[in-house]
């Protein structure tokens, strides 16, 4: 069976605050309106996700629960994964490539610049700078996530809320 990945950028956050770290930035209005915007083109689409793995910073956790929330998606079974967090490339494409087998449809959110690279990585496609709230949609010829590496997904989209009409 067909792997298909979508790798998202978190959506618009606030500039950090005096004592904030960055890892609390929490999403500014923008981003939280982005957010369900992105979550409701995914289920115009009827698009369901086996799982989604998200960044423990808040304003990745912000986004994928309002994409999850607008597919009717358990938000208490995203997977918050900690390694995703200030990842490289390599580190990134390790936890992409550990995904269980049974899941064909996974939707990762990120950070930039990491998750753009990953996506040029994997497509070979120029990409260039994800916006936030962005959304690759890449296919692959394998059954097994531990296959993927560099060229070896099949660019199919690229979305972002300022694409989207409504």
């Amino acid at each position: 069976m067909a792997k298909t990945l979508f790798l998202a950028r978190h959506a618009q956050a606030m500039e950090k605050q005096p004592g904030e770290t960055d890892f609390d930035r929490q999403l500014n209005s923008k981003g939280l309106q982005n957010s369900t915007r992105m979550g409701m083109n995914f289920s115009n689409k009827d698009m369901q996700f086996d799982i989604i793995i998200s960044s423990p910073a808040e304003r990745a956790r912000s986004t994928a629960t309002l994409i999850a929330e607008q597919l009717k998606y358990d938000t208490s079974k995203i997977h918050l994964n900690p390694e995703i967090y200030e990842a490289s490339v390599r580190t990134l494409l390790q936890v992409v490539n550990q995904l269980k087998d049974e899941w064909n449809t996974v939707l990762l959110v990120a950070h930039n610049p990491t998750v753009s690279y990953l996506a040029e990585y994997l497509t070979k496609w120029e990409i260039g700078d994800m916006t936030t709230c962005g959304v690759v949609q890449i296919e692959f010829n394998f059954d097994k996530w531990s296959m993927l590496s560099e060229g070896t997904g099949t660019f199919m989209s690229y979305e972002y809320p300022d694409l989207l009409n409504f």
